[in-house]
């Protein structure tokens, strides 16, 4: 039951040699998903061993430079390798026409279908779904439009309780019902409830990605007990005159976000390339949310 989130870039602005610009693979229950795309990333799928023809879908949060910039070459590569299956981009409605201008201006062409889904809603919204998971809109305060993602499982089914139904005889026929949460309802018009014949279902899992944003209270409702946080923590909180004026987050006030939202751990990056370590952030979100982590590019973090 894999739900694994790979960091392929955790700093901001500019790469350096040992951390690169925002970029996330998500593997939910093989779902491929690549969150932002910096220049750079082709490399970081080398180094960490990530299959980029695995990915189908695309989240590109905004259109600073640092979180999209290497999607075209992306795009050129997966046409070089002869990709034949579609690929779905969920990202702000401006990249649409940037992506076709390059592809007309260098005479280049794709092998395969590619899907462009524009994201303009300033509401939360659910963008994508299917059997077991959904994709929603987290809404930022930056300097452009910007989104964050929530990924999440959908409820699962209620689980067969064998011993109980062997007691009662229960059909096989009932069982898919059962899942469902009906009730048995017998024959002779007898009802054994469902809550007696079954179990909680396993537990859904979800995983929350914001970056960038100005401290932003308003998403505490929409990541509200979610599993697993990334945040952005550009700066340290003596540095919040320069958050506010750039429209970034500090350190203390992503453990504050997480701390208001339940979340199970909180992830920090999008650090400033003033900060040749994170300790530093890491010990000043522990002030205020302990189960929290600086990442480092190639970590790697499993929702069980």
């Amino acid at each position: 039951m894999i739900f694994d989130v790979h960091i392929l870039g955790s700093g901001s602005a500019f790469p350096q040699l040992h951390r690169n610009m925002t970029a996330q693979f998500v593997n939910v229950l093989e779902r491929h998903i690549l969150i932002d795309c910096a220049e750079g990333t082709q490399l970081q799928f080398q180094k960490f061993k990530i299959k980029p023809s695995k990915i189908n879908i695309i989240l590109i949060s905004h259109l600073h430079g640092d979180h999209y910039l290497g999607l075209q070459g992306f795009l050129s590569s997966m046409q070089l390798f002869g990709r034949t299956k579609p690929l779905d981009i969920y990202a702000p409605a401006p990249l649409q026409d940037i992506i076709y201008m390059q592809l007309k201006a260098t005479g280049n062409y794709l092998t395969y279908k590619l899907n462009f889904h524009p994201l303009t809603s300033t509401e939360t919204e659910l963008i994508f779904e299917d059997k077991v998971i959904e994709i929603h809109t987290i809404p930022l305060d930056h300097r452009v439009y910007c989104n964050g993602f929530l990924i999440k499982e959908k409820i699962k089914p209620r689980r067969i309780n064998k011993p109980a139904c062997d007691i009662e005889n229960t059909p096989i026929a009932m069982m898919h019902r059962l899942t469902k949460g009906e009730d048995w309802v017998q024959d002779d018009g007898r009802i054994i409830p469902n809550a007696q014949l079954t179990l909680d279902p396993v537990r859904s899992r979800s995983y929350a990605f914001c970056s960038d944003t100005k401290y932003a209270p308003s998403i505490i409702k929409i990541i509200k007990n979610v599993d697993l946080l990334y945040h952005e923590a550009t700066f340290l909180h003596e540095m919040l005159a320069r958050a506010n004026k750039t429209k970034h987050t500090t350190a203390l006030q992503a453990g504050e976000i997480a701390k208001e939202a339940n979340v199970g751990k909180l992830l920090l990056g999008h650090f400033s390339v003033r900060y040749k370590t994170p300790e530093l952030l890491e010990e000043e979100a522990k002030t205020v949310f302990e189960n929290s982590i600086a990442v480092s590019d190639g970590d790697k973090f499993s929702i069980g």
